[in-house]
């Protein structure tokens, strides 16, 4: 990358707001001054704005009021002025009907933020599920320098000696319940000690997913998506990113010099090395379609098909949970196995390359991080089927299902709502054998709406008596990144749509084969043919409002579930307003 001339402060976009000498610009700096600030405060220094999403309602960010201090600290070190601005929050435990809802909403807010204030460059303090992409999302079209911070995992969990994943064992434990091989103390147990401090998910879900991503983009400090939420190193991470923000802006480092065809690239490849959560899917593709960089579902596959995954980390991995991976050496110790198949002449946050900064990472336990000779599995964490019930795609975990589920044949069970499978789970009398395929259906971006996390559906509890733990289930829905088994989910199109997934008629015989990327329904075409002429779309659920604008302008699955009008090929960004 040819180095760019360093800016001046007459280059910085600040300056377009208060340095003329002219009634608009006595407007911003009076109403400066009425803040508190002096001329001294914003003189030839860069505006940073810190965006930031903390929440009463958001336990993974609840420590970002304090961060946002420390990133303040950091600025002000480096001759910046802090300034910070609430986004919304979009907390994956309380918002209805799905936090995937508001990702867009959230992007929305973080380019309109970054272009209509006068900011020389943010930090984008995120980690809750959607945060880090819809942060991101945001940002990239906003188009100015931005450096992400995450939020870091919780610590590991404990209930009467036991360690604890949130997500993961939080299903393990409620079947359990179900089941009666647990008391109501002993669930109650599990409730307060499976999250024991602030931060996300201390799993590999989605949380710890996209932080990674983010990294492996280049958009974070060197492992600072590895660090949890209460460790010291956190507050001085999140200072190195106030100050390091500041000197991008002279630098003139901006987006589209960090997230280029390589780096998401490099993305992926770490994704799939770390058993990422079936999230990352959607949420890559539209972080790639903002960029500009043509990502497909295809693509995604064949790194997944020839990346091993070497992160020993619950779901997909058997024993340790991210507290034991920070230990090990965290991501830049995973990405320094991965040197080979990565661009380490991608240009990170830094402004040093991908290389440069994975210089000296070590693993000092080599069962979490497994060296390339030694994965957990020997190819990466999704899968990417297609066929007849899903033509356009869709994604498996097969690291994180019983491998007898590798092929597999066996009748659908359809349901067409969640209240509808949610009331069936539970009778014993339930017409269901271990071959029995789970369907739910209209769950996608329309049909859910916003695509819910019902795509891990219950284990019936006739089969939990029998002692079963796993069956396939297939969903147009996500799931959980914490969540684990025979799942199929993202299905493309959607039933609500007209999607195969609509035709699919309880009895039908169902075939999986992972290995060749199949999902199939064995109904001939005359009759699927016959099914669709009878078939009569569902109601919309929105009249008006968000809710209206987000049925109107979503995409599928396969696309991202991005608005639209949002991604790089619409059109031009809206660019700097005028400022009179």
């Amino acid at each position: 990358m040819s180095k760019k001339p360093q800016k001046t402060a007459a280059d910085l976009r600040s300056a377009r707001w208060v340095a003329p000498d002219d009634l608009r610009s006595f407007g911003h700096r009076s109403r400066l001054m009425q803040m508190g600030y002096g001329p001294e405060d914003w003189v030839g220094k860069p505006f940073i704005g810190i965006l930031n999403t903390w929440s009463d309602l958001n336990p993974c960010h609840a420590h970002f009021r304090d961060r946002a201090e420390d990133v303040k600290r950091g600025v002000l070190q480096a001759g910046g002025i802090p300034l910070e601005m609430p986004a919304i929050s979009v907390d994956e435990s309380f918002t209805k009907p799905t936090s995937m809802m508001y990702r867009n909403l959230l992007a929305m807010e973080t380019e309109e933020q970054i272009r209509s204030h006068p900011l020389d460059g943010v930090v984008l303090m995120g980690g809750c599920d959607k945060t880090t992409p819809g942060l991101v999302m945001g940002a990239l079209t906003a188009g100015v320098p931005m450096i992400y911070l995450p939020a870091g995992p919780m610590l590991r969990g404990n209930y009467a000696g036991q360690v604890l994943g949130s997500g993961s064992d939080a299903w393990k434990y409620w079947d359990e319940r179900r089941a009666g091989t647990i008391t109501d103390a002993q669930w109650q147990g599990v409730e307060g000690g499976i999250a024991r401090s602030y931060g996300t998910c201390m799993t590999m879900g989605t949380a710890s997913t996209m932080t990674a991503i983010a990294e492996a983009m280049g958009l974070c400090l060197p492992n600072a998506s590895s660090i949890p939420a209460p460790d010291a190193g956190h507050k001085r991470m999140a200072s190195g990113c106030g100050r390091r923000i500041v000197d991008m802006v002279w630098e003139d480092l901006t987006p589209d010099q960090i997230v280029t065809p390589s780096a998401i690239r490099n993305a992926a490849i770490v994704a799939m090395a770390t058993g990422c959560s079936t999230n990352a899917v959607i949420h890559l593709l539209a972080m790639a379609r903002r960029a500009g960089v043509d990502l497909t579902l295809d693509d995604l596959d064949a790194l997944g098909r020839t990346t091993p995954l070497i992160c020993n980390v619950r779901p997909s991995g058997k024993d340790y949970l991210m507290e034991d991976f920070f230990y090990a050496g965290g991501l830049r110790a995973l990405m320094a196995q991965l040197t080979d198949r990565l661009d380490t002449s991608a240009i990170t946050v830094t402004g040093k390359t991908l290389g440069e900064t994975l210089e000296g990472a070590e693993v000092y336990n080599d069962d979490v991080i497994r060296p390339l000779s030694n994965p957990v599995y020997h190819e990466g964490s999704l899968a990417v089927l297609r066929g007849n019930l899903c033509p356009d795609g869709a994604v498996i975990k097969p690291a994180a299902c019983d491998q007898k589920f590798q092929q597999h044949q066996g009748p659908a069970l359809v349901f067409d709502s969640y209240p509808e499978m949610k009331a069936a789970i539970d009778d014993e009398d339930l017409d269901v054998t271990p071959d029995t395929v789970m369907v739910l259906r209209n769950a996608g971006p329309l049909g859910g709406p916003g695509m819910p996390e019902w795509g891990m559906l219950p284990i019936p509890k006739a089969l939990i008596k029998q002692g079963h733990r796993d069956m396939l289930r297939i969903s147009d829905a996500r799931m959980s990144g914490t969540s684990y088994g025979a799942c199929v989910l993202h299905v493309a199109p959607e039933s609500f749509i007209g999607g195969p997934l609509a035709l699919l008629r309880t009895g039908d015989v169902i075939r999986l084969d992972i290995p060749n990327r199949s999902l199939d329904m064995l109904v001939d075409d005359a009759e699927l043919e016959a099914r669709r002429a009878a078939w009569a779309p569902p109601p919309q659920p929105f009249e008006r409002g968000y809710g209206w604008m987000f049925a109107q302008h979503v995409t599928q699955a396969d696309q991202g579930c991005d608005f639209d009008f949002l991604t790089a090929a619409f059109g031009r960004p809206a660019g700097e307003p005028d400022i009179y």
